[in-house]
């Protein structure tokens, strides 16, 4: 399909940070487009403000006179939009079908793995763009740098999140890719971990050159690949130093150091993120200098280890982290960053089947917080499951203080537990960002108070 002349174009969960960024690019091409989600968000209220039509109710007629249906594997078949698009012949293409579709005219950088896409993907836009390389991207993240999950370059490259969810990634042809972490998950989609490996290999053969992180060398990959990773790989990163928040290494290349590098993200996890980004420049020509510059502006993602108020006291940090390595990479920088202070985290699982699957490890991996509070489950697309809920994680927690907590209740219970000094981390990928706003204003005002009795004695 010549997606090129489509004039009118819907998305079905044009709200969705996959779509939203496809939306953008099409309205920037001179497109019409609209749009529905099922309800108002951050992402959905920017594209209102871009121009972009947004329904928040469902109703056949707004199918009519579209000439390009993009939909994602959320919606479900029964949608009545959906089913008005498939009455009526327009032609229905998955979210991943249309980005695979636009990758074809560009060299395309894509960035897969279990983990770190999104940052790594956004931090390689970033250092591209300091670098001289106006790439286009697609981003599954808003950038800070860019204010957005798209930009729009004038150059060859595209930098592509490849998902993993639903084999998306395999709409992708990468001329270059990135794999950051391959552990188990999606396992409602794959069944096993053996499956899901299958589906990376299939990725990478698709893929004319790879860089992987050190820990997945052991692989055949059926190629030659290029490695990175912290004090070993092709790319390493060596003798790493807390500087604060942030976090200082040496960028090793062709067995040489070629640059200190400055990165204002904490955390292991993130050093590792800009390494494979660093890498990928490094390769394309980049200098030192502007490797330098480049992680040292590097301004984060929105809900990626995002601070929302930090002072000596108090610190809250708001982190999208939803598989248990995740929230061991979170909470273990917290633990790093902050190790005298109290440490309480809020979660909120995502799906049931992940919970199901992974309930053993998201418990070992929150026992690291000294009081933890467990919000019910997000169900995303899925129905709910007999016998699992959010008490399958707590009867595994050993935390010296662990709660079942509803989204009312928190801020109560963050008075009854907090003891300055202490570190607030909120975890989660489903709709626990609403409640960010909410928790900010309490942290600020007892960051007040605390700041009144400190004064009047």
């Amino acid at each position: 399909m010549n997606i090129q002349s489509v004039r009118h174009i819907y998305f079905l969960g044009i709200g969705g940070i996959g779509m939203s960024a496809l939306a953008r690019y099409f309205h920037l091409m001179g497109k019409q487009v609209q749009g529905y989600d099922r309800v108002a968000s951050v992402v959905s209220r920017g594209l209102e403000a871009e121009g972009i039509k947004v329904f928040y109710n469902l109703d056949p007629n707004h199918i009519a006179h579209q000439d390009m249906v993009v939909y994602t594997p959320a919606i479900s078949r029964d949608n009545a939009e959906y089913q008005a698009a498939l009455q009526a012949g327009i032609p229905l293409l998955k979210r991943s079908e249309v980005l695979g579709i636009i990758s074809r005219d560009y060299q395309t950088l894509a960035v897969a793995g279990t983990h770190g896409k999104t940052t790594t993907s956004a931090m390689l836009t970033h250092v591209l763009q300091v670098c001289g390389m106006d790439c286009t991207a697609f981003l599954g993240g808003i950038s800070k740098n860019i204010q957005s999950n798209f930009r729009h370059g004038q150059s060859q490259w595209l930098v592509a999140e490849a998902d993993e969810y639903d084999r998306s990634f395999l709409s992708l042809n990468p001329w270059f890719a990135i794999i950051t972490s391959m552990d188990p998950d999606h396992l409602d989609i794959y069944g096993n971990q053996e499956a899901m490996k299958q589906s990376f290999l299939a990725f990478a053969r698709q893929s004319q050159h790879l860089l992987v992180h050190e820990q997945l060398k052991h692989i055949d990959w059926g190629k030659a690949v290029k490695t990175y990773g912290i004090d070993s790989g092709d790319f390493c990163a060596r003798r790493l130093e807390v500087q604060g928040i942030n976090w200082q290494f040496d960028f090793v290349a062709e067995g040489h150091i070629q640059a200190r590098i400055s990165l204002p993200m904490p955390g292991q996890h993130n050093v590792a993120n800009m390494l494979a980004a660093l890498s990928m420049a490094w390769m394309m020509g980049a200098k030192a200098a502007e490797l330098q510059k480049a992680a040292a502006t590097f301004a984060g993602i929105y809900r990626r280890f995002e601070f929302q108020y930090h002072d000596e006291q108090l610190s809250f940090i708001d982190d999208y982290a939803h598989h248990p390595a995740e929230l061991e990479a979170a909470i273990s920088t917290a633990r790093k960053l902050f190790p005298q202070r109290q440490l309480v985290v809020i979660f909120q699982p995502h799906l049931f089947s992940r919970t199901r699957d992974f309930a053993a490890g998201f418990a070992r991996a929150l026992s690291m917080a000294d009081v933890v509070l467990l919000l019910d489950i997000y169900p995303a697309r899925e129905l709910p499951m007999e016998g699992v809920s959010s008490q399958l994680i707590l009867d595994q927690l050993r935390a010296a203080v662990k709660q079942l907590a509803s989204k009312e209740e928190l801020i109560p219970l963050l008075d009854a537990y907090i003891k300055p000094p202490a570190a607030i981390l909120s975890l989660g990928a489903g709709d626990i960002d609403r409640e960010v706003p909410r928790i900010a204003s309490w942290v600020q005002a007892q960051a007040g108070s605390l700041g009144t009795l400190a004064n009047e004695k």
